[in-house]
């Protein structure tokens, strides 16, 4: 692959305009080869309406040019000025309490607001306009962060307008809408499109389909919002990459879709912060075992899914460069990590990780955010850690990350689905969706993610495919599935719904009847206690039970422990009927693993592994040393035999 590139997060606009050449000797001294500029800058851009001042950032990119330093530019629309949101105070987002979200911090805005987007345009065209050929500009960043804050869904009378337009193109007819929602039930019919209202301040739980359809409603104006920037900067900066940064378990739109405008995704990687808020993925030891290293899944799989997005191509835009200023507990990173992480990213087949950011703040909300320099400007810890990665992908070889062996499909509408109505208070998609990862990748198993809609074209580049909690499945996707050899392994609560959130005529999974193995009769969620043995397994079903007929040409391969089925297989597509503990999803996936010729390995809870051809980049998150001898008979070509914590190896298989 192309060497990897090193970067660092800037904000000139903060510091005397005295130390910036020197921060542009000492990024140059250091090995970074571009830095990210002007995301929150618009105050300082236009302090007063029409009065545009850019001759900082031309002096500022002027010097960094002359050092050799690239740079991506953004379009500052995540931080509209005091001035903006006074000129038309309901651009305003509302929350779901129906209170304004109001000036004060960032992401103070809804995405359909026709004035707001208008005024987006004229921003991202005059700093496109003076910057869009500079010969420092490699690539642009639209907005920062959509979804941060809880921000992607407003509940404002303009976000009502925009949806009731919005339902009257996909229904045309308020008669399609009423059938499609099941308004008879609680006399919910209307009479036209402006009757519609949101669904946040209901008695009782909204219509689910109501909900779901403003789900997609709140998703299309990201993108809306996202293309409106993209256009701009592909008119007035030909030839530069164009980039969003995602975030971590962000669910609210559809980052496939936002992915598919631009030329790479990004997102910010923060282990630790992630780790000690994400708290129902892990159980306290393990909080406590990897608190200083962070979780060893957490970050692959976001790296995978956002390689997905953008047709392969992704960066690391934010990365963690010591303890962060936002999560419960702000711990400072285990000796190596700093750099072990951008290494990582690497292995994932990133083209650039940006440390977040070049220099800690004295002042305001993330004063208490480490930076590679201290806000004396003296370097911190990362400092050094960065120069280390600078020279690691100087020196290294890198080997092209290669398609993953395992698909696993990812489907937003399931996380909507699945939050609007969990039918048990532990049914959350990213959690299934995550422990299904985590039980792969222990298994040294390389996996990718593919939407629902790519799907159709793409299930037999796999040597398996696994689609947990898929919300529902189109005419395309069972075609395919169908027609592909690639085993599936679907479930639990896979296509139990049609796309307008119903119960399917002929029971769920939704199928046609020539590949379906079974009809799901009803459903339990299990109170914390009450778990379901597998007979002759070590592990049970938690969560989520499904009671099943199965279809006679199926075979029942498992039994739960009171001879339920517990798994069904139909030719090439096995249905799992519960949601499995970590034990028994291993066995599960390994089985699967197994038939599907995939090669596994036993890397424990700390040590992962990322193939690259006949080659794999080994990742040691563990407080031990990890003995390459394990894996075989394999060649060495970066490392010694045992890789140490923090420590990252190269090897032949």
């Amino acid at each position: 692959m192309t060497r990897p590139q090193l970067g660092a997060c800037y904000f000139p606009e903060h510091w005397d305009s005295s130390d910036w050449r020197s921060d542009a000797e000492m990024m140059r001294d250091l090995g970074l080869d571009f830095v990210r500029i002007g995301e929150f800058a618009w105050g300082v851009i236009e302090p007063e309406p029409g009065q545009i001042n850019l001759d900082w950032m031309q002096q500022s990119l002027d010097l960094l040019y002359e050092h050799g330093i690239k740079v991506v530019l953004c379009t500052p629309t995540a931080t509209p000025p005091k001035w903006l949101v006074d000129s038309m105070p309901d651009m305003l987002a509302t929350g779901r309490d129906g209170r304004p979200r109001t000036f004060g911090s960032r992401r103070h805005y809804s995405f359909s607001h026709q004035g707001y987007r208008r005024e987006c345009a004229r921003i991202t065209t005059e700093i496109a306009r003076r910057f869009g050929t500079h010969p420092a500009v490699i690539g642009w960043q639209t907005d920062n962060e959509y979804g941060c804050h809880d921000t992607t869904i407003s509940f404002s009378q303009t976000d009502l307008l925009a949806f009731r337009d919005w339902l009257a193109q996909r229904y045309q007819s308020v008669d399609a809408l009423n059938r499609a929602w099941g308004n008879t039930f609680w006399s919910m019919q209307y009479a036209s499109f402006d009757e519609v209202e949101l669904p946040n301040l209901t008695v009782t739980e909204a219509n689910p389909s109501h909900w779901m359809d403003y789900r997609r409603f709140a998703s299309d104006m990201v993108v809306e919002f996202n293309r409106l920037q993209v256009d701009i900067l592909r008119r007035l900066s030909p030839g530069r990459d164009i980039t969003h940064n995602f975030m971590g378990r962000i669910l609210d739109f559809d980052h496939f879709d936002v992915g598919a405008q631009v030329d790479i995704s990004s997102w910010d990687s923060y282990p630790l912060g992630f780790l000690d808020q994400e708290r129902d993925l892990h159980d306290q030891a393990h909080r406590l075992a990897f608190a200083r290293a962070g979780d060893p899944d957490f970050q692959g799989f976001h790296h995978d899914l956002y390689r997905a997005t953008s047709g392969g191509r992704w960066w690391v835009i934010e990365q963690q460069p010591g303890p962060v200023n936002w999560a419960p507990n702000n711990i400072a990173p285990r000796k190596g990590m700093i750099g072990l992480w951008a290494l990582e990213a690497f292995a994932h087949g990133a083209e650039a990780v940006s440390y977040f950011r070049w220099r800690q703040a004295p002042f305001a909300q993330e004063q208490m955010h480490a930076g590679l320099l201290r806000p004396d400007r003296s370097p911190a810890e990362a400092f050094f850690e960065a120069g280390d990665v600078a020279e690691a992908i100087r020196s290294i070889d890198w080997p092209q990350a290669s398609c993953g062996q395992v698909a696993i499909i990812m489907d937003y509408e399931a996380a909507w689905a699945w939050s609007i109505q969990p039918q048990g208070e532990d049914f959350d998609y990213f959690r299934l969706l995550f422990e299904t990862y985590r039980s792969l990748r222990k298994f040294g198993v390389s996996v990718d993610f593919i939407s629902p809609d790519q799907a159709g074209s793409r299930l037999d580049e796999y040597a398996l495919c696994v689609m947990p909690g898929l919300f529902s499945c189109s005419p395309e996707l069972a075609h395919a599935m169908a027609q592909t050899k690639t085993p599936i392994l679907l479930g639990p609560r896979s296509a139990s719904k049609t796309g307008e959130f119903q119960i399917p005529a002929s029971l769920a999974p939704d199928l046609p009847d020539a590949i379906r193995p079974l009809t799901v009769t009803h459903v339990e969620s299990l109170v914390t206690g009450l778990d379901v043995p597998i007979e002759g397994r070590s592990g049970s079903f938690v969560h989520w039970r499904e009671f099943t007929s199965p279809h006679a040409d199926a075979d029942v391969l498992w039994q739960t422990a009171d001879g339920l089925p517990a798994l069904v297989r139909r030719d090439n597509l096995t249905y799992q009927c519960g949601w499995a503990d970590p034990a028994l999803m291993s066995d599960i996936l390994r089985s699967a693993c197994c038939d599907a010729g995939i090669q596994t390995f036993d890397l424990g809870d700390g040590v992962r592994m990322r193939r690259a051809g006949d080659h794999a980049f080994i990742i040691n998150y563990a407080g031990t040393d990890f003995d390459l001898a394990l894996l075989g008979d394999v060649h060495i070509v970066v490392g010694g035999p045992a890789v140490p914590p923090s420590g990252f190896a190269i090897v032949r298989l």
